[in-house]
């Protein structure tokens, strides 16, 4: 028997968009009797909770969608978990799928990820090929971050990455359902005895991070993480944060990325570890960085990063997390 699903969007100041992975919901949630959907938006302040609310209404969709509106913005962490907690209490629901507003579902998108969990009791945490509208692959399945993965990714130097690509961060999107250290947080699904057994999402983390940190908590109790490819959801890559992969964006990034990314590292390893790995990062970007000049290659990284990295790197922000 299929799991009773719960559906938790997080939205802030882009309910167009929740509209849309709405509807792209419809049918899944229709195969998946007793599955709820809980959107909660984040304080957007622009009469986004009460646009939702209309849309749900106005398409029939209340007797499977709720909209929640939050205190306050307190970052995805505190969103996602906004959701969950009351869920919790529906004794029936097994699994919670973390779902950005940016993402719209291919059919049949949800019922391989939960045969994953029903087929495998060691897996906790399971996501689906990520994909742009025309159905070219995404990163969606990745490594845990270390010293030797944060030389390798902005170094982007071929022999080095080659021969750092065992620690390498971002990996070929597979197309069989394989294990991996974390999934993209754009689209998760928690086995329901994770969330018990490890707490939720660490709110202290406001944006970006979080899902790795989640990951490898889950790692730390046991659980096993997959991707499962014949799940094929739609990723609008940055258009619900502004905010693009550190590859693809040329803009600055915003100073929770480099927060986040800081956190995590004193968390979960030490203060000695996380000063290795900003030493590893600034000799790999500068690295890359100079090859890039001297061969007249174009810099497609985000403009100021190493600047912005250095000023926010635990070398000017000290270990407080």
């Amino acid at each position: 028997m299929m799991f009773r699903l719960a559906v938790v969007i997080v939205n802030y100041r882009t309910a167009d968009l929740v509209c849309e992975c709405l509807r792209s919901l419809e049918p899944e949630i229709a195969d998946l009797p007793q599955s709820l959907v809980c959107v909660v938006d984040n304080d957007s302040q622009d009469e986004s909770a009460e646009k939702l609310t209309r849309f749900v209404e106005s398409q029939g969709y209340g007797g499977w969608v709720k909209v929640i509106k939050a205190p306050r913005n307190g970052g995805f962490s505190y969103g996602n978990n906004l959701g969950i907690r009351p869920l919790l209490a529906e004794k029936e629901i097994g699994a919670f799928l973390l779902l950005n507003p940016d993402t719209y579902l291919r059919r049949n998108a949800i019922k391989p990820l939960l045969a994953v969990l029903e087929q495998d009791q060691t897996i906790g945490i399971v996501g689906p090929r990520l994909e742009d509208p025309d159905g070219h692959p995404q990163y969606s399945a990745f490594r845990f971050p270390s010293v030797l993965g944060e030389l390798e990714w902005p170094m982007a130097i071929g022999p080095a990455s080659r021969l750092l690509k065992r620690w390498a961060v971002s990996r070929p999107p597979p197309d069989e359902q394989t294990t991996c250290d974390w999934v993209s947080g754009a689209s998760m699904l928690i086995r329901r005895e994770v969330i018990e057994r490890i707490g939720l999402l660490d709110e202290d983390y406001f944006l970006y991070f979080e899902e790795v940190d989640y990951c490898l908590r889950a790692a730390r109790a046991g659980w096993t993480c997959c991707y499962e490819p014949r799940s094929r959801i739609v990723h609008l890559v940055g258009a619900s944060t502004g905010v693009s992969e550190p590859r693809r964006n040329p803009g600055p990034l915003p100073g929770y990325w480099f927060e986040s990314r800081r956190r995590f590292f004193i968390k979960n390893h030490g203060a000695l570890y996380a000063a290795a790995a900003d030493l590893s990062w600034m000799v790999g970007r500068t690295l890359g960085y100079t090859r890039r000049v001297v061969q007249r290659l174009p810099d497609r990284t985000p403009h100021r990063f190493l600047r912005d990295f250095v000023k926010q790197s635990v070398f000017v922000r000290g270990f407080k997390v």
